[in-house]
């Protein structure tokens, strides 16, 4: 989880809402990608930042499928990247912070409980107090810099 903190920390300097995802592969134990959000550098609804880190995971795999891996990312997945982790076959999520107004994994709807062919397992609250402060500060210089 503190490699998605640091991808969030880069998207946060690039100007991007700060939320970062890194997989990796369960039978080593290494990070094999990352990604973090960049909707506003390419004007791409699209890319959060799990959507990065699969789509790089999938690359260096040769495979769309990545069972055997899991993703840990800082914020809770909406019901896009939910979409997108299950269509994966992932095995593993984790996740930081709960996300109140987007959240498909345990907050608005939890879409990992459908009766889908593939449903991860999922953990949540991991270094959430962390992950939580990086949004909220974020928002928070936002908000100061529009008053």
């Amino acid at each position: 989880m503190q490699q998605a903190l640091q991808a969030a920390q880069q998207a946060e300097i690039e100007g991007e809402v700060p939320i970062g995802a890194v997989i990796v592969d369960n039978l080593t134990n290494q990070v094999i990608a990352q990604g973090y959000n960049q909707r506003e550098t390419r004007q791409d609804p699209l890319a959060h930042a799990e959507i990065e880190a699969i789509t790089a995971a999938c690359q260096k795999v040769g495979s769309w499928r990545l069972e055997h891996h899991s993703l840990f990312v800082t914020l809770e997945p909406c019901a896009m990247c939910a979409g997108a982790i299950i269509n994966s076959r992932i095995t593993n999520v984790i996740f930081g912070a709960c996300d109140p107004k987007a959240g498909s994994v345990e907050s608005l709807i939890h879409l990992f409980d459908f009766p889908y062919n593939s449903r991860p397992d999922y953990q949540s609250g991991v270094l959430a107090p962390e992950c939580s402060q990086t949004l909220t500060t974020f928002f928070r210089k936002i908000r100061q810099q529009n008053s």
